[in-house]
């Protein structure tokens, strides 16, 4: 796989094995910044990879090191995310400087590069996240429009559940317990549930419990105890 190697300063000694793959937006207004930004000492921020709109992988930090891609967040039990895992960076201007879809050269080239990452480490599905998924209360990226669907066809991410077994009958307070064992902080959990929706319901996040959530994490959690999933 062609790449760019553009060596960033900013990333320091693993503590922890890899089991996470992280996907975010850049949230800045084109790819050259994105990439000056992430290799600045000043910044303090850097990811392993930043994948442009072109399919241009380009490699900052080798993935033996720890970037500081995630920031504070929370996964599975897990809190230095950055020692437990390796981070995409995908070019997109995100819903700061006016979100658009990912183009198809783009996402190609990440679902390669997924493969890869998720190959060479066993990364399971179910640790093939989005920023927003560690970091609910303030992050919001990759987006609703990050094709997950693509990913998970490769075999790199969750698919998407099917509806089939209907609404269980949980309080609110059951649907929260629930999303904290499939790996999310709930500490803000209005927060936690929209992360959940732009995850696994992108067409409706409105951040409110209802049937369909409750059957979208009914069927992940069983799909996880019959072992279809890790």
């Amino acid at each position: 796989m062609d790449m760019i190697w553009t060596p960033s300063p900013n990333y320091d000694d693993r503590t922890l094995p890899v089991s996470i793959l992280v996907l975010h937006y850049t949230g800045m207004q084109d790819a050259a910044s994105a990439i000056s930004w992430l290799a600045n000492p000043e910044a303090k921020v850097s990811a392993h990879y930043v994948v442009t709109e072109d399919g241009q992988i380009v490699q900052m930090v080798k993935e033996d090191q720890r970037a500081w891609h995630a920031g504070r967040g929370y996964w599975r039990g897990i809190t230095d995310v950055n020692s437990a895992s390796i981070g995409i960076e995908i070019v997109n201007p995100g819903h700061e400087w006016g979100y658009v879809p990912f183009p198809e050269e783009q996402m190609d080239a990440v679902t390669r590069l997924a493969h890869d990452i998720v190959k060479r480490h066993a990364i399971v599905p179910s640790n093939v996240i989005g920023h927003s998924d560690l970091a609910p209360a303030r992050k919001q990226d990759p987006g609703e429009l990050f094709d997950w669907e693509r990913l998970a066809r490769h075999g790199i991410a969750l698919k998407k559940p099917s509806l089939k077994l209907g609404d269980p009958p949980w309080t609110d307070g059951g649907f929260m317990l629930a999303l904290e064992r499939f790996g999310y902080d709930i500490t803000d959990q209005t927060a936690a549930v929209v992360a959940f929706q732009r995850r696994f319901r992108p067409k409706n996040i409105d951040g409110v419990i209802d049937g369909e959530c409750r059957s979208l994490l009914l069927s992940l959690m069983l799909d996880r105890e019959r072992g279809i999933t890790k």
